[in-house]
């Protein structure tokens, strides 16, 4: 299967009709195609749209964020978490030091325990995009090997905070051409 690098505009809104998030007014997402960049009902609903398209995509809880887990709400002693300071119900934070260490959601404070729900603030509900999708294209074999979309410049489109020089090797190091890269989650690092 040839994959694709798809780049959109996008509004999110729930089933009543509030807007989430847009990108509208900002930056495009582009993403490649089966990297699980975006949502998997999102992802399916932009495939095999033509570029210049706006339309609406429905996606029901299962294939965005997911149904919410019980399982993920948990009561956690405040001193066994990587937090200082006053906390209360409705603050977020990573639940640890590493980069992929899941966001919690203070749904209550009791004395010394914290009532933590790990579960996406998304999860459970149906997601309504209107997307206008701008552009598709091949991706590289570079961009399918680093899972994700090179812009202009190489490697993280060369910009301020991407992967130093804009170029990442070959060699399987993780390291970009200028000998570091600064972007911990660009995709150089393998």
């Amino acid at each position: 299967m040839s994959r694709n690098i798809v780049t959109f505009h996008y509004t999110l809104r729930d089933t009543q009709g509030a807007v989430i998030d847009a990108s509208v007014g900002g930056e495009p997402i582009s993403f490649l195609e089966g990297a699980g960049q975006i949502v998997e009902g999102l992802e399916e609903g932009l495939r095999g749209l033509a570029t210049g398209t706006k339309a609406h995509i429905g996606v029901p809880a299962a294939k965005a964020y997911g149904e919410r887990d019980e399982a993920q709400v948990q009561r956690v002693l405040k001193s066994l978490l990587p937090i200082e300071g006053e906390i209360k119900a409705g603050d977020q934070f990573r639940a640890g030091t590493d980069a992929y260490a899941p966001i919690v959601t203070v749904m209550g404070v009791e004395g010394d325990e914290l009532l933590l729900d790990a579960n996406h603030p998304l999860a459970g509900v149906d997601l309504e995009f209107e997307v206008e999708l701008l552009a598709s294209r091949p991706a590289t074999a570079d961009e399918i090997a680093h899972g994700h979309a090179h812009g202009e410049g190489g490697c993280c489109g060369g910009k301020e905070g991407g992967c130093g020089d804009g170029g990442c090797d070959d060699t399987g190091s993780g390291d970009d051409k200028a000998g570091g890269c600064d972007k911990p989650d660009c995709g150089c690092k393998t």
